[in-house]
């Protein structure tokens, strides 16, 4: 079964980090652009970062400086560091796949999806 899992999203007070993690299991992760994207409720999803499958990584401006976007080969992960966070930050993330890692913030490539992890992002 083809299927990516995301874990790692919870509680964090402000400033405070998190890292989230894109398990992949019935297909190998490695020869994707993998992508990290959230929804914000009444709002559209967005991206947030990407790795390409060649390691080439991208973010969006509000994300630059603050996450990075890693890739374990013999886990079949993705993972996202999110350093610095703050209330704005609070909402669903998810990871797909994608065919091509811009524009980032762009949902038009991405094809396969895990089913999200909830941060929050309070005091």
């Amino acid at each position: 079964q083809v299927q990516l899992v995301e874990s790692g999203g919870g509680l964090v007070q402000p400033g405070g980090s998190l890292r989230l993690s894109c398990a992949a299991s019935g297909f190998t992760l490695n020869q994707y652009a993998v992508g990290w994207f959230r929804q914000a409720p009444g709002k559209e999803r967005e991206g947030v970062s990407c790795i390409s499958s060649t390691d080439g990584t991208y973010y969006a401006n509000s994300m630059k400086g603050r996450f990075t976007i890693s890739r374990d080969k013999a886990k079949n992960t993705v993972y996202l560091q999110m350093n610095s966070l703050n209330p704005e930050d609070t909402t669903v993330y998810y990871c797909a796949t994608r065919g091509t890692c811009t524009p980032v913030t762009s949902t038009f490539s991405a094809f396969a999806w895990g089913q999200g992890t909830q941060v929050t992002v309070s005091s």
